[in-house]
């Protein structure tokens, strides 16, 4: 057998760096709507962290839609590495472009929810709303079939044993936490123009309470 060059070590050694920021960016964005899911249950008192958390989320989730952008890009374009590594499940394939597109729909519906007139307040709640219920379903299925990888992954940059196998653990650490970061001061600065949406400021007593307006990633109680 011929031993690898120094370009395929390379390129193998990519693969996996990719692969770890994915996992760690998977991991970071599962604790994060875990968190954002336990806002749903009480989203009248809950509101103020609700739009923070999904603040939040934007700067990882564009991580992970980076990641695996590339990961795509050059297993496609022929990348022997990438080829090498192989393709995820039929079913994970078919569903990826979905995960996208309704985490796009999810995350930028309530931003638009915050930011936008209250006229147009109605139409935007109903794509939140639907694209939510879709993207639950979806992201499950996702979710379940990442796990065992991400399990193994996520946590490979940040042990001892590990993080010296592959190179540019710091600087995938440092993008996560910088995400987080730049999600922090999105989530402060939106908090601001959220105000408005707070419970006192939607509900009055004694009268039917309307559906609430809501941030990113999750569906408003009635």
């Amino acid at each position: 057998m011929h031993e690898p060059t120094t370009a395929q070590s390379a390129n193998e050694t990519a693969v996996e760096a990719n692969s770890r920021l994915t996992a760690g960016a998977g991991a970071l964005l599962f604790v994060l709507l875990a968190a954002e899911g336990v806002t749903i249950l009480q989203v009248r008192g809950l509101l103020s962290a609700h739009v923070f958390i999904g603040m939040l989320l934007i700067p990882p989730v564009i991580v992970k839609l980076g990641s695996t952008g590339w990961r795509f890009a050059r297993y496609y374009s022929g990348t022997p590495a990438y080829v090498q590594k192989g393709a995820p499940p039929p079913l994970l394939r078919l569903l990826g472009p979905a995960v996208v597109v309704l985490t796009i729909a999810v995350l930028a519906s309530g931003v638009a929810l915050v930011l936008t007139p209250e006229s147009v307040h109605g139409t935007l709640l109903q794509i939140h709303k639907a694209s939510f219920v879709l993207w639950l379903a979806v992201t499950a299925v996702h979710v379940l079939g990442h796990l065992l990888e991400t399990a193994r992954l996520a946590p490979a940059d940040w042990l001892r044993r590990s993080r010296r196998q592959i190179g540019g653990a710091g600087t995938r650490q440092w993008l996560l936490v910088g995400s987080l970061v730049a999600g922090a001061v999105l989530g402060a600065v939106m908090l601001g123009p959220a105000a408005k949406y707070r419970p006192q400021h939607l509900f009055h007593e004694g009268a039917p309470a309307p559906v609430a307006r809501t941030a990113p990633g999750v569906l408003s109680e009635t």
